[in-house]
């Protein structure tokens, strides 16, 4: 299975447990939090927020474009850090965002 594939449904996968977590929210947060230029919007969105709203579509969008994906890639030590309080119920969505990283972590 391709790469890409591999990201698709690990993407998915991601959304889903958002939504079995209740993490899902159904109105993005105002247009004022997109234009943050912290690493993961950190000053303006939850990392939920950042998580639905920028990065799933953003990658999304480069699969959909096939365009390069990123190969230097670590998402998962913010999120464990930005959801310890939420732990153990959020450990399946850690472990699927785990998985995103160890596929686009690849040294050129």
């Amino acid at each position: 299975m391709s790469t890409s594939i591999q990201v698709r449904h690990s993407l998915q996968a991601i959304e889903q447990s958002m939504r079995e977590l209740a993490l899902w929210q159904l109105t993005p947060p105002e247009a004022e939090a997109f234009a943050s230029t912290e690493p993961f919007c950190i000053d303006s969105m939850l990392a939920e927020e950042w998580l639905q709203w920028v990065l799933l579509p953003r990658m999304h969008a480069l699969l959909d474009a096939n365009a390069p994906l990123p190969t230097r890639f670590a998402i998962t030590p913010y999120f464990e850090e930005a959801l310890k309080d939420r732990q153990p119920s959020c450990l399946p969505l850690l472990v699927l965002l785990q998985r995103l990283d160890s596929l686009l972590n690849i040294e050129l």
